[in-house]
């Protein structure tokens, strides 16, 4: 019954796509308006297909038809309730289905939001993109993936359930949809870049139209990565967090691309230029989202992230070539009409400090990019294997993250077109002060090491700017009698919100990845050691038999105080024990803790694994500051007065004439 269900629900969602792409583009072509006016029914059709196939796997591991392939392959009887819903998304076939099911619930939001520009041709082939996507998507589980299939031969008793490090942490239930909300999140401001393109319409509207969207799946993406480093870190055991793993690299890419585009995208609105740069920058983050589709889930990667090896991969490739050549394609036909009205007039001003934002993470995306994809081409092309380990990413992002935090802190007090020495005084002399003040701060504390003191330094230079621009504005919220909450809300605030979460996450960054400390203790039962300026007490071990596992945990008195339990999970279908460490978590410093060798008798000595952590709680603090300025700038903000709009100029002159009003910051100009 769940293998007939989820069939039908995915033929459905397949047959609407494909229905609904050849309805709208019929009523584009001949100008139709009825026909576009049915998009709601498709949409509501796949978001129908889609939820029946959930339903019916869902129906399937709970009901435990191991009748089904994929769960004879990823489930068993002993699974515990909430790694029975994730094993859905634990397997190649099952991501297939959320991914289908995030989608559709985003192409039904975007029909809905737009219903009443139905006939507008512009939401017409947006939504035409939107149903091609889903039919690709659907088109999988119809062919090379489809989670349905049923067992050959005998049903199975039982399955040996998802893999042990998907059933070790909660947070495996609740990382994988919030990456997936932020990576197909991204379709929707894709597909109205092809409509830009396509209708010739490239001024401001699509931008305008698609800002709260972009927004949106950029937080479900950045709190999707961060949410994988902290399962990394809870899970793996290594005291890591991020390990430049490819599959970890794959959802860098789009995020690096599409906060380039965040950014970016301000300079069309206020002065229509960077057109080409917005268009290639949002084109490109949808384009390396199914990139890491395809890394994650091709099977050609060794990940402990990764997939099994499948078939879909060359399908995954051709529909992202597919996508590069149309895009490309698009841009080379309309590049008579995206030529900016306006140019940079200064390097010193805040446009300016745009472009070379853009340039920055482009550089930093291809940097992550080559590191990910070289031992590939080296493979394809020598048939040799060879990997790019993290001294390589270390050493070529630093200077590019430096340089970024760097214009972080200066980007926000310059103003539009040209910025005067005197103003730049104004503006950022209070945040340099701060930034040499964590400098020496740091330096007094005992950091060293160019690049963590220069991370420090201009973490606090940018996070005083932020905090400068917030005063700024909630003095104008006063002025204009708003309450002063009405400061932290709308996209400038919210942004400066997301500032002073990455300036966190950067100082956690530098300080946990330079100055941790490590060892192994041999201990027996009570006796202690000291490192670090810690004392550790080995009281003993305890094993206890589970309906799937074997658990070994050890006893480890820290510091005369709290008992903390590192143990070893040895699954009775897998081979290897997994380790689940134990962390004493505080402000300045983690105590991480793993057993890494679990004594063959009680009496006998254990081995523990010791490492001291700088400030990693300041990356899960950032990334929730990150997560509530997202949700900040989503909200309205209050009145601003609207740019002056942009016209062309006329033949012989050099551009539109200047804007008093407008060389100044708005939020700086009210206050």
């Amino acid at each position: 019954m769940s293998a007939a269900l989820g069939w039908a629900g995915v033929t459905l969602g397949f047959a609407a796509s494909v229905a609904g792409l050849v309805t709208l583009a019929t009523g584009l072509i001949r100008r139709r308006p009825a026909l576009l006016r049915l998009a709601p029914v498709y949409a509501l059709m796949i978001l129908g297909g889609a939820l029946l196939a959930t339903a019916a796997m869902q129906l399937a591991l709970h009901t435990n038809d191991f009748s089904i392939r994929y769960v004879a392959e990823n489930h068993s009887r002993a699974t515990p309730l909430l790694f029975t819903i994730s094993t859905m998304w634990a397997a190649l076939e099952g991501s297939i289905i959320l991914w289908a099911l995030v989608l559709a619930g985003y192409v039904v939001a975007a029909v809905h939001r737009f219903r009443r520009r139905r006939e507008d041709p512009l939401v017409g082939w947006a939504t035409l993109v939107l149903f091609a996507v889903c039919a690709f998507f659907f088109g999988l589980m119809v062919g090379p993936a489809n989670p349905f299939v049923q067992v050959a031969g005998a049903v199975p008793a039982d399955g040996p359930g998802p893999n042990p490090l998907l059933q070790n942490h909660v947070l495996m239930a609740f990382h994988p949809p919030t990456l997936y909300l932020g990576y197909v999140g991204f379709t929707v401001p894709f597909a109205f870049a092809v409509a830009a393109l396509v209708t010739g319409r490239l001024g401001e509207g699509w931008l305008a139209i698609t800002r709260r969207w972009t927004v949106f799946a950029w937080g479900f993406l950045t709190v999707g990565i961060i949410l994988g480093a902290w399962w990394s870190y809870e899970v793996l055991g290594w005291g890591g967090y991020w390990g430049w793993d490819p599959v970890e690299n794959a959802s860098l890419l789009p995020w690096l691309t599409g906060t380039a585009y965040l950014h970016s995208v301000m300079v069309q609105e206020r002065r229509g230029m960077l057109r080409v740069w917005n268009l290639s920058l949002v084109l490109a983050t949808f384009s390396l989202t199914i990139l890491g589709t395809y890394l994650t889930r091709s099977g050609i990667l060794d990940s402990v992230h990764s997939f099994t090896e499948s078939d879909i991969g060359v399908w995954l490739l051709a529909f992202f070539g597919a996508t590069v050549a149309l895009t490309i394609g698009l841009i080379a036909w309309r590049g008579d009409r995206l030529r900016s009205p306006g140019r940079v007039d200064s390097p010193v001003s805040r446009e300016g400090a745009f472009l070379a934002n853009n340039v920055l993470f482009a550089a930093f995306a291809f940097v992550v990019l080559l590191g990910t994809v070289f031992p590939l081409l080296v493979e394809a092309l020598q048939g040799d294997r060879i990997s790019v380990g993290r001294p390589y990413f270390d050493r070529m992002t630093t200077p590019l993250g430096l340089a970024l935090l760097f214009l972080m802190a200066v980007a926000p007090a310059l103003p539009w077109r040209k910025a005067s020495g005197e103003l730049l005084r104004t503006r950022l002399q209070w945040p340099a002060w701060a930034g040499g003040a964590a400098l020496v701060v740091a330096v007094a504390l005992g950091a060293r090491g160019v690049a963590p003191l220069l991370a420090f330094g201009l973490g606090g230079f940018a996070a005083a700017a932020a905090i400068r621009q917030l005063a700024v504005a909630a003095t104008a919220a006063r002025r204009a009698g708003l309450p002063r909450w009405r400061a932290a809300v709308g996209r400038a605030n919210g942004g400066m919100i997301v500032h002073l979460g990455v300036v966190l996450l950067a100082v956690g960054l530098a300080a946990s990845g330079s100055y941790a400390h490590s060892t192994e203790l041999r201990l027996e039962p009570g006796q202690s050691a000291t490192f670090a300026g810690h004392s550790f007490t080995y009281q003993g071990m305890e094993t206890v038999e589970l309906d799937r596992k074997r658990r070994i945990t050890a006893r480890v008195e820290v510091d005369g105080r709290q008992v903390y339990e590192p143990a070893l999970n040895q699954f009775f279908f897998a081979r290897q024990a997994i380790g689940t460490p134990s962390v004493r978590t505080g402000f300045t410093h983690d105590v991480y803790l793993t057993l890494i060798s679990a004594p063959p008798e009680p009496d006998d000595p254990a081995v523990i694994g010791v490492i001291i952590q700088p400030m990693v709680t300041w990356i899960w603090v950032g990334g929730g500051l990150m997560a509530l300025g997202t949700a900040l700038a989503l909200l309205p903000g209050g009145r601003r007065r609207p740019a002056e709009p942009v016209r062309a100029p006329a033949r012989g002159t050099a551009g539109p004439p200047p804007d008093p009003v407008a060389d100044d910051d708005p939020v700086e100009a009210r206050a």
